[in-house]
């Protein structure tokens, strides 16, 4: 009798998993896409393009500094004293370093600057989506990119969607 209702059960189970399994809703979302498609994230693009181009002169400035240094060293080298010469050469390694410090460091602000605008920007878009999951129904959204999704129907894709409610929100 026992062995009878497991097998009912089973049977049960195996009947209703495709109906179940039709009337729940799974959609993925591409992150990354909405990101640089959204208005805050063309605005953040923006702002980080803007800082490189603020920063490029005084690079620039410094890339030249370097190289008239080295010229003059190269040029004087013969006619300076070995003191001279060697003050001039440990000058010239110090303006290096420095150049070296100050690019690392522009990099380093520029990389956080873009994290800090980046995890703003995904914060809101993470809550944007779990709004169009609930609205549009959906039982489960899933991350393009990070969810390994091999193979998904476009139909199923609620990206767009997520952009435009992101920036009718004003974000």
């Amino acid at each position: 009798m026992k062995q009878l209702v497991i097998l009912l059960l089973v049977c049960f189970g195996l009947v209703a998993s495709p109906v179940m399994a039709q009337a729940q809703k799974i959609a993925y979302v591409d992150l990354q896409k909405a990101l640089n498609l959204s208005s805050a994230g063309k605005e953040a693009k923006e702002k980080i393009k803007t800082e490189v181009q603020g920063y490029d002169a005084e690079v620039q400035q410094r890339q030249e500094e370097l190289k008239k240094l080295k010229e003059e060293l190269e040029k004087q080298a013969m006619l300076l004293s070995e003191e001279a010469r060697n003050a001039k050469e440990r000058d010239y390694q110090q303006k290096v370093k420095d150049y070296q410090r100050f690019t690392k460091d522009i990099q380093e602000t520029l990389q956080q600057t873009d994290a800090d605008l980046t995890r703003k920007i995904l914060e809101k878009l993470l809550k944007v989506v779990q709004e169009v999951g609930k609205s549009d129904g959906y039982l489960m959204v899933l991350e393009k990119t990070e969810s390994s999704i091999v193979y998904a129907d476009e139909s199923i894709d609620i990206t767009d969607s997520v952009i435009k409610a992101f920036d009718k929100q004003g974000n």
